[in-house]
This record gives structure tokens, C-alpha cells and sequence, in this order.
């Protein structure tokens, strides 16, 4: 009789949830993002649930939760109940590369995480001190071989974007640079623009105006095709190391256990959203790409990420602060 009492139980309960599921949502939407507000990454968010509380007709409220590199608010996510009223924007780094450099062995994202669509790819751009006598990516190269270790570049600290790229960088071009961590990516591209240090890696929207008044100069992109914000400046690809890539990227989560018609229905109005042109001119204003996907893209992006960044993590010897 116990037996049949719990199986029953288990048919009322998923019952319930798929009845609430059908309906849903009836009320407003938590949203965390763990990360400090007006960042890229939250920007970025902060697009997409914009548009979908005017779609879906229910507010999406983003809850910043900083901290541990994205992991405090990361935490909070995956403890939440699983019923689609707390969902997350994260962005790459916490899901891959922060648990190794925090020596979370056992952290494995898609063991907690529901993947619902990629939200957005960030441009990143190479940028240098206008006294620094180069013009190119290549110029550069050549530069930094004639000088090994001579030509410092800045971060916003070690094990962050911002450092992995240039070890990237370093390791495909074959040069050396003095790398000098700073507590922020703020005050590491103001001591760029103030010639104190001479180059950067930087995610393009906090950078744009600077480049656009002159304050430095950017050699390329690291995307693929040039940024439509920066017709004139060649990729780093096409200009000095064939394939050289690098963006960040946001995705949409919920807590593992979601109801599937709950993820089904946020898949479907995100990439409604994200397909918008109105949308999609927003988020290349700010340097970033909208990025529709199905939750199993998001997924083997998330994989493919982290072992691109283990392998950079391993191969520079990279640690936290």
C-alpha cells in the first residue's frame, strides 16, 4: 500500500506542476544575474528581459547578486525552486572557467543548469596607447618579438577575460608580454587611455568612445567578420593570425529540473525576442550580437568553452588572485 501511495502522490504532484506549467507564467519572473550591474554581460540581459516582460505580459525582475566571480549569484540559481519563476543570466566565465580557477573540481554547470538559448556574443578588440609606434595587429607582433617581455599589456585581473585572451593571443603569435593585473577592467583601459600601460584587450562597448575619439587606437577584432561599430578596423584573423577568435557570451538558465513545457515556452519567447531588428540594433549599439539558440546549442557552447579555456588556463599557468 505504501508503494501505491507514493506512486500516486508522484502522479498528483506532476500533475500540478504540469497543470501550473500550462498556464504559465501567472505572475512575475526573478531573473539573476551575478554579476554587477551596467557590466556587459548584464547589459546584455537586461535587453532581452526588457522585451520579453512586454511580450510574455509579466515583469522579469533582475536581481544582481555579485560576488566570488558570479558564483554567489550562481549558487542562488541553482538553489531555487525549479518551477520557472527564478531563471538566470550568466555569462560564460562563471560557467566554465572561474570554477576551474577556484578549484571547484566537482562543479559541473550542466549537472545543475537548465539551458534555455545563448542571449548575446560580445565583440572584443585589441587596443593600444596611440605612443606606441604600431598601426596593425601585425605590427605589433613584430614589435613585441623584437622586444620579448618589454611591452606590458593590462587586465581586469588575473584568470578574467581579459587575461585569457592575451595568453591566447601570446600563444598563437608566439610573443611575450608583461602581463599587469588590475582590480577592474575600468581602471585597467583608463591607465590604457593614459599611456601608462600601452595594450589591452577589452570587450568593444566600454572602449568604443575612447577608440572613436582617438584616446587609443584599435588594431582589430576578434570576431570572425568586422564589427559593424568599427567597419575600418580589420579582424585579427584576417589581418595577422588566421582563426584567432575570441567573444564572451550570455546564456539563459533555469534550475535543473524545470518543468520541459516551462523551458519550452521561455525558449520560444526568447528567441521571438532576440530575432526582433529593434532588438537586435540594441544590442550591436552596445557591441554585442543577439544570438537566438536552442537550449542544446547553448549547451555545446558551454562545453566547447570550457575546454578551450582549460587548455589556456593550463597551458599559461594561470591562477586566481
Amino acid at each position: 500500500m505504501s508503494v501505491l501511495r507514493s506512486a500516486f502522490a508522484t502522479l498528483v504532484l506532476g500533475a500540478a506542476v504540469g497543470a501550473n506549467a500550462q498556464g504559465y507564467p501567472t505572475r512575475s519572473i526573478q531573473v539573476v544575474s551575478p554579476v554587477q550591474a551596467g557590466s556587459a554581460g548584464d547589459t546584455s540581459l537586461r535587453i532581452l528581459t526588457s522585451r520579453l516582460s512586454e511580450n510574455i505580459g509579466q515583469q522579469l525582475v533582475v536581481e544582481n547578486i555579485a560576488g566570488a566571480a558570479g558564483m554567489i549569484g550562481m549558487d542562488r540559481l541553482i538553489r531555487a525552486t525549479p518551477d520557472g519563476y527564478t531563471i538566470g543570466g550568466v555569462s560564460d566565465s562563471t560557467l566554465t572557467y572561474v570554477p576551474i580557477l577556484q578549484k571547484r573540481a566537482n562543479f559541473d554547470a550542466l549537472a545543475v543548469l537548465e539551458p534555455i538559448s545563448i542571449v548575446a556574443l560580445s565583440t572584443w578588440v585589441l587596443i593600444v596607447h596611440p605612443s606606441l609606434p604600431v598601426h596593425s595587429t601585425r605590427e605589433l607582433i613584430a614589435l613585441a618579438k623584437k622586444n620579448p617581455g618589454g611591452i606590458d599589456y593590462a587586465s581586469a585581473g588575473n584568470g578574467g577575460s581579459h587575461n585569457l585572451v592575451m595568453e591566447m593571443f601570446k600563444a598563437e603569435a608566439r610573443v611575450s608580454l608583461t602581463h599587469i593585473p588590475y582590480k577592474g577592467a575600468t581602471q585597467a583601459a583608463l591607465d590604457v587611455q593614459g599611456g601608462r600601460v600601452p595594450v589591452m584587450f577589452s570587450a568593444l562597448a566600454p572602449v568604443l568612445p575612447a577608440v572613436q575619439s582617438g584616446r587609443v587606437k584599435a588594431l582589430g577584432v576578434a570576431t570572425e567578420a568586422r564589427s559593424n561599430l568599427l567597419p575600418n578596423v580589420p579582424t585579427i584573423s584576417e589581418s595577422a593570425l588566421p582563426g584567432f577568435t575570441f567573444s564572451t557570451w550570455t546564456g539563459l538558465f533555469a534550475p535543473k529540473g524545470t518543468p520541459k513545457n516551462v523551458l519550452g515556452r521561455l525558449s520560444m519567447e526568447v528567441e521571438k525576442a532576440l530575432k526582433e531588428p529593434a532588438i537586435r540594433e540594441r544590442y550591436a549599439s552596445v557591441g554585442a550580437t543577439a544570438h537566438p539558440s536552442s537550449p542544446a546549442q547553448l549547451e555545446d557552447l558551454l562545453r566547447k568553452t570550457r575546454e578551450k579555456m582549460a587548455k589556456v588556463i593550463k597551458q599559461a599557468g594561470i591562477t586566481s588572485e
